[in-house]
Formats: C-alpha cells, structure tokens, sequence
C-alpha cells in the first residue's frame, strides 16, 4: 500500500512539475533576448512550484530565522544537501533576483531540464576543470552587474546517508569573486523524506531548515581559502544534529 502511495504521490508531481514547466519554457522563448527577466520569472516560478511538491513528498517543514534570507540579500546562500527535497526548498527560499548554479546534467532533465537551461541560471560542467573556472568567473560578473544573489550547494552532491560531506572550494572562489556575504542555510532530516536514487520513497518527515548569521566574506583570500572553507564547514555541521554531522577528519584523530 505504501508503494502505491508513492506512485501515486510521484505521479502527481511529475504533473505538476510538467504543466508548470511547460508554460515556463514558452514564457522563457518570448524572453529570450532579457536575461535578468528570465531569471527573475524563473525565481517566481520556484516559489509557485515548490509549496506543492514538498507536500506531495509529505515534507512537514520548521523554519528558523527564515527572515535573514531577505535580511542579508544580495547574498551567496549556501545549504548541505541530501535529496531532492532539497532542490524544492532552495527554489523556495531563493530571493527574486538570485542565480542558481547546477551540474550541466540538469538540462537533460524532460522539460525541467529544458526550463533550467532557458532560465538564465548556470550550468557548471564540473568535469571539465577549466569549464568550470570559466562558469564561476561568468556567474560573478553577472552576479555583480544584476546585484544578484547566489544559491550553490558546496559538497557538489547529494549525501547518501545524511552526513555532511566536506566542500568543495567553488563557493568560497566566488565569495571573492562577488564579496557577497555567506547565508548558511542548515537543513535537518531531508535524507530520510526523498533519500537519493529513489523516486516513490516519501516518508512523512519533519525537516528543520535554520537559516544561520551571514558571515562576512571581506577578508577572504585564496591564501586563507582552506581556513575560511573549514570555519563554515564547522559552523553549519555544529548546527546538525550529530547523526548529520560529518565523518571525523583524519586530521582531528580519526584512524
């Protein structure tokens, strides 16, 4: 009966996510030549579509300190991520006026995936180093020019198990690259609502999402790059609960 129900709850979403996104892509075309606007519709459609896919997946959500995402903005918000409810909230929570940045696999996605690429907002091929470099640098100078705010989830994939996985170091080049503040956002138990590789599995979950004290980026250099990383590193696991926090580091003791 549960998988039934998930079927069911995957079918309705797919609707939804596909009738949205169908006007989307049609709206984007008439847009084409304005890419500031098309990214500022696609912010709109985030906070349209998001609401009823988090029910459907049966997410009960808990918001701590929401009100900093407005507060702080423009911004370079950065969350942990363990499944695809993730993805829904960050399209939730992103200001009118933000950029998001996903692996170049998304525009493969049915019609989805074609609005993403049509929106304005970056696709990072992440195997292809100078590629990436390249995106980075593009996002700044947008960023920059639009007075845009950023949304990137650092440990480059989602975590199987909940934990935190360490960062990579592309959000901290851009913090320099923009000067834009750090928002942390901290999301508690979204593994065991939508886990990763699975499609049906809903479990009815509270999610707490804390949106923690920005964090001034105007000291940052690529020579304390490692330093600033693992000072956010600490400050987002410590707001985890201990089942989330990342494994121990070989350079703290672990065998």
């Amino acid at each position: 009966m549960r998988k039934l129900e998930g079927i069911v709850r995957m079918v309705l979403g797919v609707a939804w996510v596909l009738g949205t996104s169908s006007v989307l892509v049609l709206v984007l075309l008439v847009l084409l030549p304005f890419r500031g606007a098309r990214i500022r519709v696609c912010n709109v459609y985030g906070k349209i579509v998001s609401p009823p896919i988090l029910w459907i997946a049966r997410a009960n959500l808990t918001w701590h300190d929401r009100e900093r995402i407005e507060l702080h903005k423009p911004a370079l918000y950065i969350s942990n991520h363990t499944s695809m409810t993730d993805i829904f909230l960050g399209m939730m929570l992103l200001p009118i006026g933000g950029v998001g940045i996903a692996k170049k696999e998304v525009a493969k996605i049915p019609f989805y995936g074609w609005a993403y690429r049509l929106s304005g907002h970056l696709l990072i091929d992440r195997s292809n180093r100078e590629t990436a470099i390249a995106g980075m640098k593009e996002t700044a100078e947008i960023v920059k020019h639009h007075g845009m705010s950023i949304w990137v989830w650092p440990e480059g994939t989602r975590s199987r198990d909940g934990r935190m996985l360490p960062f990579k170091k592309g959000f901290a080049h851009l913090a320099i690259a923009t000067g834009l503040p750090i928002v942390p956002v901290v999301v508690t138990n979204a593994h065991k609502n939508w886990a990763k590789h699975t499609m049906t599995a809903f479990r009815r979950t509270a999610i707490d999402v804390k949106v923690l004290e920005p964090i001034d980026t105007g000291g940052w250099t690529e020579d304390n790059l490692h330093e600033q990383i693992r000072r956010v590193e600490d400050l987002m696991a410590a707001a985890l609960p201990p089942e989330q926090r990342p494994a121990p580091r070989l350079e703290d003791g672990a065998a």
